[in-house]
């Protein structure tokens, strides 16, 4: 219990100056976000192009020089339905010119499916980006929803966690808060 507490304070305090941008993974891992693993490598994501409802091309470039939280996730994922009201809030409260949640539907997913899944859950400040064959996803290895990768201004993977998260939480916020530090 003791040790929980320390953890959830350090979290909630930040790290030292020294180590901005650096983010504290054990610390992360201590307050709640267990499924978040750190990925050493840092390997640069792919720019393989998705598309929008509209046929806009896009690319995981087009975010190069921010953080991103880039979430897969589908209408029919049950942990997706639960996970996106999370980030939708991530985003409001956080989102701007340092960092961006992208939400990539992937696979079969109707723009009007996406619509009304957006309506039920409540989800209103997410973009609404498609991968319906599933490129970008099997380029970055993703095998089952929700998985989100979190990727640093450079475009290098810096962690993943697979299944769904309460990204609203102030351990979640906590580590966009290390990423986004200058």
């Amino acid at each position: 219990m003791l040790r929980s507490f320390l953890l959830y304070t350090a979290l909630v305090f930040g790290a030292n100056a020294a180590f901005a941008g650096e983010v504290d993974w054990a610390a992360a891992h201590g307050a709640g976000l267990v499924k978040l693993v750190p990925n050493e490598d840092r390997p640069a994501v792919p720019d393989t192009e998705f598309t929008d409802p509209e046929g806009g091309s896009h690319s995981l470039a087009d975010y190069r020089g921010k953080v991103v939280l880039l979430n897969f996730w589908a209408t029919w994922c049950a942990p997706c339905r639960e996970e996106m009201p999370s980030l939708d809030r991530l985003q409001t409260d956080m989102g701007g010119e340092d960092f961006q949640v992208v939400t990539v539907a992937t696979g079969r997913n109707p723009p009007a499916k996406i619509d009304k899944f957006f309506e039920e859950t409540g989800v209103r400040n997410l973009p609404v980006l498609l991968d319906p064959k599933q490129q970008l996803a099997r380029d970055l290895g993703v095998l089952g929803l929700p998985v989100t990768v979190l990727i640093d201004r450079e475009g290098r993977e810096v962690a993943r966690l697979i299944g769904d998260a309460d990204w609203a939480s102030e351990p979640a916020r906590q580590v966009i808060r290390q990423m986004t530090a200058d």
